[in-house]
Parts: C-alpha cells; sequence; structure tokens
C-alpha cells in the first residue's frame, strides 16, 4: 500500500518555528498547525505527532540566517527536506500582508504544487572550508576599508607620500616616521596604522590556513586542476570550489553561467529582444574572483613559469584545456576591445567564458577518476 505524503512547511527563525500542514492531494486543504520553539527538540517532538505508519512527511523551508541544522538534522532522520532560496519563491502582486503564519502556509502550499526548488545543500566540510574563504575576504574588505580610513586622515592634513606605491615597506617607514603637531592626533595615526597592520595580518594567517587545509580537504584535486588556469590562483580557485560544490549539477556551462549571474538581462516584447546588463544572480562571490581573474588575459598568451609551476602534476588533457582557455580568451578580448567595448563589457565577458572552461576542466578530471 502506497503510503500518503503530508507536506509540512516551516518557518524558521532563531527562536520560533511556524509550521503549516498540507495532504498530498492537490486540492486539499492547507492549514497552519502552530508555532514551536526553534530548537531541535521541538522539531523532533513534532515529528512524534505528526508521523503515523501510513503518512511520510516531507518539509520545506526558506534558507536564511539559521543555516543548514535542521535541513541535517532531519536528512539524518531519513525525512526528506527541501531547502528553498528566498529569490525563487514566487509572490503575489499587491500582497502587502506579511505574516510568519502566511509565509508557511504560502510555502507548503507551493512545494505541494511543484513550484520550488530545492536549492544545492554543502556538505559539512565542504561549508567549513566556504567559511574559511568568506572570513578572509571579510578581512580583506576590512584592510581595504582601514587603509582608506588613514589616507583620508593624512589627506586632511596635507600629507602625501612621495613615492611610487603605497603600503611597501617604504611607505610604511614613512608612515612611522610622521610627526603631527598635536599629540590627539599623534595617536590617532597610531591607531589608523595598527588597525591596517592587523588587518593585513589577518589576511596573511587566513590564507596560510587555507593553503595548509586544502590538501586534506576531499575536493583538493579540483582546487589543484582549477589552478591551471591563468589568472586563477589558490585562493580563486578554493573559493570557485567551496562556494559551487558539486559541479555536477550543472549540466552545461550555460547554466552555470546562469548560476553565477554572468548572462546578459532580457526583456523581449513581440520582434524586440533587447538585453541589458548581466543579471547578477545567484552566487556573488565566485563572480567577484572570476572577474578579477579574467582581467589577466588583456595580456597576450603565453605560458608563464607560476602557470608551468601549477601544472606540474595535472593531467595532459587539462593543461591542453587550460592553454585553449588562454589562446581563446586573450584573442576574445583584443578582439572586442579594437571593437570600442568599454573594458568592464569585456572583462565581464570573458569571466562568463572563464567559467565554462572551469565547467570543462571539472569534467575533465570527473571522467578521468571514474576511468
Amino acid at each position: 500500500m502506497k503510503k500518503k505524503i503530508l507536506y509540512v512547511g516551516l518557518d524558521v527563525h532563531k527562536k520560533s518555528i511556524d509550521v503549516a500542514l498540507a495532504n498530498g492531494r492537490a486540492n486539499g486543504k492547507v492549514r497552519s498547525y502552530g508555532k514551536i520553539d526553534g530548537s531541535l527538540d521541538a522539531l523532533d517532538k513534532l515529528i512524534g505527532k505528526l508521523q503515523s505508519k501510513d503518512c511520510v512527511l516531507e518539509f520545506v523551508y526558506e534558507a536564511g540566517p539559521c543555516g543548514y541544522p535542521i535541513y541535517r538534522h532531519l536528512e539524518s532522520k531519513g525525512h526528506k527536506c527541501c531547502v528553498v532560496a528566498p529569490s525563487m519563491i514566487p509572490k503575489r502582486s499587491g500582497d502587502r500582508i506579511k505574516t510568519d503564519r502566511r509565509d508557511a502556509i504560502n510555502l507548503v502550499r507551493l512545494y505541494r504544487a511543484g513550484e520550488l526548488s530545492c536549492m544545492y545543500v554543502p556538505s559539512q566540510e565542504d561549508e567549513a572550508m566556504r567559511d574559511l574563504v568568506r572570513s578572509r575576504d571579510d578581512f580583506k574588505r576590512f584592510e581595504r576599508k582601514a587603509r582608506q580610513r588613514l589616507l583620508a586622515f593624512l589627506l586632511r592634513h596635507g600629507l602625501e607620500f612621495a613615492g611610487k606605491k603605497n603600503w611597501t615597506k617604504t611607505h610604511m617607514n614613512w608612515l612611522a616616521g610622521l610627526k603631527l603637531s598635536h599629540r590627539s592626533q599623534q595617536i590617532v595615526l597610531q591607531e589608523y596604522v595598527d588597525a591596517v597592520k592587523d588587518c593585513t595580518q589577518r589576511v596573511e594567517r587566513t590564507t596560510e590556513q587555507i593553503r595548509q587545509l586544502v590538501p586534506d580537504w576531499s575536493r583538493a584535486d579540483l582546487v589543484k586542476a582549477y589552478q591551471a588556469l591563468r589568472g586563477v590562483s589558490l585562493i580563486v580557485a578554493a573559493t570557485v570550489v567551496a562556494e559551487i560544490g558539486d559541479m555536477g549539477r550543472f549540466k552545461n556551462p550555460k547554466e552555470l553561467m546562469a548560476y553565477l549571474g554572468l548572462v546578459p538581462s532580457e526583456h523581449s516584447s513581440g520582434s524586440r529582444l533587447p538585453r541589458g546588463s548581466i543579471t547578477k544572480t545567484g552566487n556573488s562571490h565566485v563572480r567577484r574572483v572570476l572577474t578579477e581573474a579574467a582581467w589577466t588575459y588583456r595580456m597576450r598568451a603565453r605560458k608563464t613559469t607560476t602557470i608551468l609551476k601549477r601544472q606540474q602534476g595535472l593531467p595532459k588533457s587539462i593543461c591542453e584545456i587550460s592553454w585553449k582557455a588562454q589562446t581563446r580568451l586573450c584573442t576574445r578580448y583584443q578582439r572586442l576591445f579594437a571593437k570600442g567595448k568599454s573594458k568592464q563589457t569585456i572583462i565581464t565577458a570573458i569571466a562568463r567564458e572563464l567559467s565554462a572552461f572551469i565547467w570543462a576542466i571539472d569534467k575533465e578530471l570527473q571522467q578521468k577518476t571514474t576511468t
């Protein structure tokens, strides 16, 4: 006898969860169950009350700041769970009333109707590496802000470094030798300098931790393979692998490009096919690092010592993909530049195609491991 399905919608918050229920029939009633505590113990009690011999529970909730503990807990108990991206939940135009109860009911109703797509949930190991990579990105942003504040302070007092480049050893020695007229200003200067040094040290420490932990990661072979490409350093490769996770969920490069928000937006009507700037949907971390990597293709194609060193021990087919990417993308940059395209537009196009070569390397590596 086929078991019935009971759909359970969860509107998850830090200290509470609103629950809505819907039976497996398409026109079945959707009702609010009520509110429970936000702990996993309270969730287990809910499962005990709803579960029966002739009923299978399927859960759905919206991704948010609470992460994936609920998903992993339910999956460990043998229950199917779907995590939905907030941006992919349809919204009714003109609906100006939003409550937790309504959100839970709407969520379970749409899930039962097949209107929602489940997002990819990373493994705990991948999520741990992703947290490390993102922390480095945060520290890098703090460093940039600290440097801007220090330079703005110096500019207000008419102090300007005469050298060619800031933040070099010469520049730091110049900062150490500055003497301001008032004691309070000297304290401010020293605090700003110390803030910059502290942020820089945090970036260096986190970078070193990534370098040490990547070899023990189950996806270390992907990180090494991606570095065969020009512009894809250790940090870029680790960011791509940690953020995307299983590349096999993308059937072709176009799906990956769309996921990263690197495809042009479009608003077609009739015979008109106007296209605008890129959609910028999906993972912004990968989109940013690929855009930075794309700038290296403005120079002519060549195999530098750094690239050859990173390619040591890699299969010949992956090195061939890397060289094919160089010749194509460097030529494409020059051709688009000759047409008068802006540099930012060209770099975006290069980053889009670079993601396709990353997809190709992943597929090639998977084929090597299965054979």
